[in-house]
C-alpha cells in the first residue's frame, strides 16, 4: 500500500466531498463543516490552512456554532496544517480527546478468517426496531446515553446501501456490535466497534470484522477504515489494517471560562 497516494484519497472521498445524511455541509475555499440540529454534535472534517490564517478560521468556527447554539467539534489530523493545529485548539479552550489511529484495509488482499468458535453467531440487522440491541451493548461499554442510535442510526437504515449494522452473539447473548458507512467511492468506514466486558477475549470481534470485510469485498469497495482507539488497534493490525495518519477529536464545549 502506498500510504501518501491513500492518504490523498481519504482525504478527497472521506474529508472533502463526503456526503452525511441529515447533517449541512459548509464548503469553504481551506475547511469543510458539517451542521447538525441540536442536541447532535457538529463538526469541522477537513481544513487545510497555515500561520496566516489559522487563528481566523478557528474564531469563525468558534463565532458561528455559538451564535446558533451548537456544540462542535474540530477533527484535527496528523497531516493537517498548521502542524501545531491541536495545539492552538487547546490553547483556545477545545479539549482534545485520545487520539484515533486512522488505519486502513486493502480490502482486494484482505485475508481474515471466518471460522470462529460454534458459540458464535454474526448477524446483519435488518430492521431498524432491532437496534435496542445495539443500545443495549454500548451504553454498559461507553457508559454514555445512546438512545440516538434509534433515530440516526435507524434513518440511516432506512436510505438503500448506506449502512450495514452488526450484532455478534456469543450463544443467545447479544454481545458485540459494530456499523459500516458506504459511500460512492472507493472507501467504506468501520464504527461502534464494542463487545461487552464479560465477552471479550473470545473472537467476537475478529468475527465482526470478518463480516463487515466480508461485505465491502462483495461490493467491490478497494479500502476499509477505521478510527482505531487502543483497544482494536492491535486487532485490526493483526489482520492488515495499515495506520496512514492520526485524528484527534476537539470539542468545543461553550460552557468553559474559555469559551464563554
Amino acid at each position: 500500500m502506498n500510504h501518501s497516494e491513500v492518504l490523498a484519497l481519504f482525504d478527497k472521498e472521506q474529508r472533502r466531498e463526503i456526503e452525511i445524511p441529515g447533517m449541512r455541509k459548509d464548503e469553504f475555499p481551506r475547511l469543510v463543516r458539517f451542521v447538525r440540529p441540536s442536541p447532535g454534535m457538529s463538526f469541522v472534517l477537513y481544513s487545510d490552512l497555515d500561520e496566516a490564517t489559522v487563528d481566523d478560521a478557528i474564531e469563525s468556527q468558534i463565532a458561528y456554532f455559538s451564535e446558533e447554539g451548537l456544540t462542535f467539534e474540530w477533527k484535527a489530523f496528523a497531516h493537517d496544517r498548521p502542524a501545531d493545529l491541536v495545539e492552538r485548539l487547546v490553547a483556545r479552550g477545545f479539549e482534545a480527546e485520545e487520539q484515533d489511529a486512522i488505519m486502513v484495509l486493502d480490502v482486494h488482499n484482505a485475508r481474515i478468517a471466518e471460522a470462529f468458535c460454534v458459540d458464535i453467531k454474526v448477524r446483519r440487522l435488518s430492521n431498524p426496531s432491532e437496534l435496542e440491541e445495539v443500545i443495549r451493548i454500548l451504553e454498559p461499554v461507553w457508559g454514555e446515553d445512546f438512545s440516538w442510535v434509534n433515530d440516526r442510526l435507524g434513518g440511516h437504515m432506512a436510505l438503500p446501501g448506506y449502512v450495514s449494522v452488526y450484532v455478534a452473539y456469543f450463544g443467545e447473548v447479544a454481545a458485540a456490535t459494530g456499523w459500516t458507512y458506504f459511500g460512492p467511492g472507493q472507501f467504506a468506514s468501520m464504527w461502534g466497534g464494542s463487545t461487552l466486558e464479560a465477552y471479550r477475549g473470545r473472537g467476537l470481534y475478529t468475527a465482526l470484522l470478518a463480516a463487515r470485510v466480508a461485505e465491502a469485498k462483495e461490493r467491490g469497495l478497494r479500502y476499509l477504515t477505521i478510527d482505531a482507539g487502543p483497544m482494536s488497534r492491535p486487532i485490526v493490525a493483526r489482520h492488515g489494517f495499515e495506520v496512514i495518519t492520526y485524528a484527534t477529536a476537539c470539542e468545543w464545549n461553550k460552557g468553559g471560562s474559555e469559551k464563554a
